[in-house]
């Protein structure tokens, strides 16, 4: 876990198994990243931004969530929202405007 952070992994985005006992004193756990968002999330996430009435349209596209809007500040604000309602998986945004 320690080495996970020091790089800059979020460890809320681990799904830990349990744990196994190999021989002696040894034992094995199987981590696996999760990667994308969750149907279940995205989900949450857009029923978010269209109960804040903001200017956007959203959309899931795989496992990623799309937001588009023809202002920087709107797309700006509905970031921030997002931020604050969502604290239980770790999210990253990524701007494609120039």
């Amino acid at each position: 876990m320690t080495k996970l952070t020091k790089r800059n992994v979020d460890v809320r985005c681990l799904d830990k198994a349990q744990v196994e006992k190999i021989s002696g004193n040894k034992v094995k756990q199987v981590v696996i990243v999760k990667t994308g968002v969750e149907t279940e999330l995205a989900k949450k996430i857009i029923k978010y931004i269209k109960d804040s009435k903001l200017k956007v349209q959203a959309s899931i596209q795989g496992d990623v969530v799309r937001i588009t809007g023809i202002k920087k500040d709107v797309l700006q604000e509905a970031i921030q929202l997002i931020k604050k309602s969502i604290d239980d998986f770790p999210l990253q945004f990524q701007n494609f405007r120039d």
